[in-house]
């Protein structure tokens, strides 16, 4: 386990609540933990949907203060410095969707890339429009790679269409997993599922994931 874990991957990928389930997961492990949120572009979900939970399990989140509004600016808290700079806390960072958000972590990437104590793992769904073949998620890589400034160390693979997701959904695009897997050269991380696919499966060896709840969308409604 690294220090500094960093998800990173297209819009809707499930990146994020991948993100806040690995910092808990992390937490149980005793580790004192912290996870941040570098989506500086209005997103599908955000870290801070789960601050409450987070908080409860002793997990400190460090976000932008326009965390849930409507605003879209590129304003970083001061503590993410500290925070990657304190090397007796594990890290979890919640990259924003595709390039764009990614220039966010270049700001950070010549510290995290000194220390050398970090994984940058893809999120692939390969049920997302723009990421349907192991050559489309390629591309997006290569794009959040170009503008964050670190390589991608291993793949997630979140292969998912909701709640209607059962095993057999998450196993179908395995071979677009295993193509992805040879042209970038990087091993796979973990696959995930939902709490009742894996519950579903005997021996199962998923990581297995809670799904989030979207703060922001409950209060517009």
């Amino acid at each position: 386990m690294k220090r500094i874990t960093l998800f990173a991957g297209h819009y809707g990928s499930g990146k994020t609540n991948i993100a806040v389930n690995y910092a808990k997961f992390i937490k149980s492990k005793g580790f004192d933990v912290a996870i941040i949120d570098l989506d500086i572009v209005n997103p599908y979900f955000r870290t801070k949907d789960s601050e409450e939970e987070l908080k409860k399990c002793g997990i400190e989140i460090i976000s932008s203060e326009y965390a849930n509004t409507n605003l879209d600016a590129p304003a970083l808290p001061k503590e993410i410095y500290s925070a990657i700079a304190d090397k007796s806390k594990k890290l979890v960072i919640d990259v924003g969707g595709d390039d764009r958000g990614a220039v966010a972590l270049g700001r950070f990437a010549p510290d995290i890339l000194e220390e050398n104590d970090f994984e940058m793992l893809f999120v692939a769904n390969f049920y997302r429009p723009l990421t349907r073949t192991a050559e489309d998620a390629l591309g997006i890589m290569r794009e959040i790679e170009l503008a964050g400034h670190i390589s991608f160390t291993g793949i997630v693979h979140n292969s998912n269409i909701g709640e209607e997701t059962t095993i057999s959904d998450v196993l179908k695009k395995e071979g677009e997993l295993e193509k992805l897997k040879k042209i970038s050269n990087l091993p796979v991380a973990m696959t995930t599922v939902a709490e009742d696919v894996y519950n579903s499966v005997e021996n199962c060896e998923f990581f297995k994931l809670k799904l989030q709840e979207k703060y922001y969308r409950i209060e517009k409604e």
